[in-house]
């Protein structure tokens, strides 16, 4: 319990000292008249109150990213619980807090158009193509998740008790979501969900220090523990622990709150805090996951292999065990909350946000039903078309470009900050260290080249250092000598 004490620790004084200095880098200005009052368009650029702005933020970028992945990411041992606040603190936090102020001083621009201002035309045209596709896969995997989960819910109930059933309730309700204007269901419901969500968090908490079994102390090993142990710690740890460390999805979310917010001031709670939040809840399922293994009476010699046997490829259902059994009743509701609503939430948001990005590139106002609609109906065919594709495959895929559309937001913040003279040190770092991520990652992974490891690691090194000169090098071109 030590080292979950502590980091939840190190996540409150992350968020108070290393938040407050990310803000004074940025330099806020509170007087400056933010896009809801300059662009309203009683769509998507809405005055929202700060609570709401946050909880929204939050359940955005949560859903049951933080959850699921924690659960897969402790099964590499005690090193999660670094990477979890290690990752938030200096990666995470700062990629969602950048991206989400900057898309603001953009008049709330997507993010497409942000990394295109600061990498360049070539740049702006991949990824809005490349943050489309990422969206319409998180809308795709977000729907095959709650669907076959109340499939099993509903057995039985002849036609209603299928997932095709159920992938036409939620396309249904995805599609209505993105076409409302955010104050009429989305801000009126995802408050309620994000509260939800923290409380099923507070309660997981509660049962650390009053249920059995024993959560492993970072002193014990920071070795590989991984049952299959197939994929090294590094950077293996970085691409399943996504959300609850470091994501690129974020940065797709951000802008739709920068819409919403009433004064820069409040930039710090909505994007730094919801992150760090994202992380206090990571921390919890994490330590959650392993002390509740520990206590079964399954196949396994460590509480590692007893959580992969237990969990049988389904985080879901770890989720539901860990709940009914800690927290019996209303915990069961709350999990069926949190494995079904969140995810719903979740991609919901992500087909919006693309919505918005391909009005923002074609110049499309969204001010009529029907203009929203035109847009929205095309994402929608892609994702039912990429219904019919392994899921486990879908899932891989999704986790490494995410991890990359958080490589190209990182470096595009770090050259917002040095064209501004300001100190960029604070998204060069993590810029480099997930380019480090990615490139390795998908020469050695099983669905990128397999290359062998040292190979992998030698060529990821030499991309990141690529980077680094070229950075160097267009720093002293453009004659911007602070760092």
């Amino acid at each position: 319990m030590t080292t979950f004490c502590v980091s939840l620790l190190l996540l409150f004084l992350g968020y108070a000292l290393y938040g407050r200095l990310v803000e004074r880098i940025f330099v806020i200005d509170p007087n400056r008249k933010t896009p809801c009052y300059t662009r309203t368009d009683g769509v998507d650029y809405i005055p929202l109150p700060t609570w709401k702005i946050f909880l929204i933020q939050f359940l955005n970028i949560a859903g049951t990213g933080p959850i699921f992945g924690a659960i897969q990411g402790i099964l590499f041992g005690p090193s999660a619980y670094l990477w979890i606040v290690l990752g938030c603190i200096f990666g995470g936090a700062v990629h969602d807090y950048l991206s989400g102020m900057i898309s603001l001083r953009k008049d709330g621009a997507s993010l497409p158009e942000i990394i295109g201002d600061e990498l360049g035309q070539k740049a702006r045209q991949v990824m809005r193509c490349f943050t489309i596709f990422m969206l319409i896969l998180v809308g795709t995997v977000f729907v095959k998740t709650p669907a076959d989960l109340l499939s099993l819910q509903t057995t039985g109930w002849g036609f209603a008790g299928t997932p095709a059933f159920w992938y036409i309730i939620i396309f249904l309700y995805y599609i209505i979501a993105t076409l409302l204007p955010i104050d009429k269901l989305i801000g009126r419901i995802y408050p309620v969900f994000g509260i939800a969500l923290l409380i099923m968090a507070v309660g997981v908490m509660f049962g650390l220090f009053t249920q059995p079994g024993d959560i492993p102390e970072i002193t014990s090993a920071l070795s590989n523990h991984h049952p299959q142990g197939n994929l090294p710690v590094f950077p293996a740890l970085c691409i399943t622990i996504a959300c609850g460390a470091i994501s690129g999805f974020h940065g797709t979310q951000s802008p739709m709150m920068a819409r919403c917010m009433t004064t820069e001031r409040i930039g710090r709670k909505i994007f730094y805090g919801s992150m760090i939040t994202e992380g206090f809840v990571a921390l919890i399922w994490a330590a959650a996951a392993i002390k509740f293994a520990d206590s079964l009476q399954v196949e396994g010699n460590t509480p590692y292999e007893k959580l992969y046997v237990a969990m049988n490829g389904n985080p879901a259902k770890m989720v539901t065990d860990i709940c009914n059994t800690w927290m019996g009743r209303i915990g069961g509701i709350l999990a069926i909350l949190g494995v079904v609503a969140a995810p719903i939430t979740t991609g919901d948001t992500a087909f919006r946000s693309s919505r918005m990005i391909a009005a923002d590139f074609l110049h499309f106002k969204q001010n009529k039903f029907y203009k929203r609609l035109l847009l929205a109906l095309p994402l929608f065919v892609v994702s039912f078309a990429l219904m019919f594709i392994d899921f486990a495959v879908l899932w891989r895929y999704f986790g490494w470009v995410n991890q990359t559309l958080a490589v190209f937001t990182l470096w595009a913040c770090t050259l917002w900050l040095a064209r501004h003279q300001r100190n960029c040190y604070i998204a060069l770092i993590p810029s480099l260290w997930m380019t480090l991520v990615c490139s390795t990652y998908i020469l050695l992974a099983p669905e990128g080249f397999q290359l062998q490891h040292w190979i992998a690691y030698l060529i990821g090194g030499l991309v990141t250092a690529t980077c680094l000169l070229a950075f160097i090098f267009w720093q002293r071109k453009n004659h911007l000598t602070r760092v």
